[in-house]
């Protein structure tokens, strides 16, 4: 039986479902979610990401782990993490740049978030033995500071939808009209998360489990000691705005139309989880754009470097930089965000855009 003909079944027997169980549905079903079943990225994917545009960006992410390693004293070991892994790609070009640090890479434990088993199987490939799995972030050990990088991992999480009708808050669900999956709207209890809104229809969102994520960054950063980079696309501010997409072969489409084949996103909401790693007692800087945060990395230096080592590829690696950085591409897109203890001093972070 496919998903969808598995969630119109939990539809009929317990009735409609939040936009976040959905999500979780489509995305993390051990035997037909998205995760589990289609681990192409890039052009053979669906969507493709930051790392694979260009190696300098997992380049520019080693040196920012290596330079907050450094104000930390160069702690043995450090538990070096990502979240959401893909391929292996970021972590693959992270590793080649800090290794030119002396004693990072002898310190560095290498930890994968990473429940997809497809997944796994091509960071083996690409990374060898030297790397640890875990299924979630609870399962790296404590006992060590820790150094973490999350690409496009908050906007994967599930987010529940309210809309406003009527002089009310409801909350928008997912049912059936025959065969078919709907979205409808449901009686809410009085919230508190929002203000009535300037007009009819206006949509929020809020993603509990993108906050419990900043939390428990927060507090093992509290804990252990160390930093987290968090690169996503989403909002600096907060706001109203329906954000939930799929996308399946780099095109949108219907959310509701192909449970388990598209990837489903929203946007990530950076004030909610930077608020909740704050309250762990930590500090955080940003949101800044993507483009800014990576040419304050150097990113326009390192490009002028390959291309004088490598003169061919110049046209190729100004493609790669104006694709990283420019306003109407990713630069302004993307945002990144740094959790870390109180007295170190991220990089690549300036005022809030």
């Amino acid at each position: 039986m496919s998903l969808a003909a598995r969630i119109a079944d939990r539809i009929r027997t317990g009735g409609p479902i939040s936009v976040a169980e959905y999500m979780h549905l489509c995305l993390h079903d051990p035997a037909d979610g998205y995760y589990a079943t289609r681990p192409a990225l890039g052009a053979e994917g669906d969507f493709i990401t930051a790392p694979l545009v260009s190696q300098m960006f997992g380049e520019l992410i080693g040196l920012w782990m290596v330079e907050l390693w450094r104000q930390m004293g160069r702690p043995a070991p450090v538990r070096l993490v990502e979240l959401g892994p893909g391929d292996g790609t970021l972590m693959s070009d992270l590793l080649r740049a800090a290794r030119l640090e002396v004693g990072f890479l002898e310190a560095a434990e290498i930890w994968l978030v990473e429940p997809s088993g497809p997944f796994r199987e091509l960071q083996r490939r690409r990374l060898g033995s030297a790397l640890i799995h875990a299924d979630r972030l609870e399962e790296v050990p404590a006992g060590a500071p820790v150094l973490l990088v999350g690409n496009e991992v908050l906007d994967c999480l599930p987010a529940r939808q309210w809309e406003w009708r009527e002089g009310a808050w409801k909350e928008r669900r997912i049912g059936l009209e025959g065969d078919q999956l709907v979205f409808g709207l449901a009686p809410a209890p009085r919230i508190k998360f929002a203000a009535a809104p300037a007009w009819e229809g206006a949509v929020f969102e809020q993603s509990p489990a993108q906050e419990a994520l900043g939390s428990e960054i927060g507090a093992r950063i509290a804990a252990e000691g160390g930093a987290a980079l968090l690169v996503d696309y989403g909002r600096a501010e907060a706001g109203l705005g329906d954000t939930l997409q799929a996308l399946r072969g780099h095109v949108r489409e219907d959310p509701l139309a192909h449970p388990g084949r598209a990837d489903l996103t929203v946007h990530a909401d950076f004030p909610a989880v930077l608020a909740a790693a704050r309250r762990e007692g930590i500090e955080t800087a940003g949101p800044v754009f993507q483009g800014r945060f990576l040419q304050a990395l150097g990113l326009g230096a390192r490009a002028a470097a390959l291309a004088r080592t490598h003169p061919r590829d110049a046209a190729r690696l100004e493609r790669q930089v104006e694709r990283l950085t420019a306003p109407d591409q990713m630069g302004e897109l993307f945002l990144a965000a740094a959790l870390h203890s109180p007295g170190l001093h991220p990089p690549g972070f300036g005022a809030p855009p």
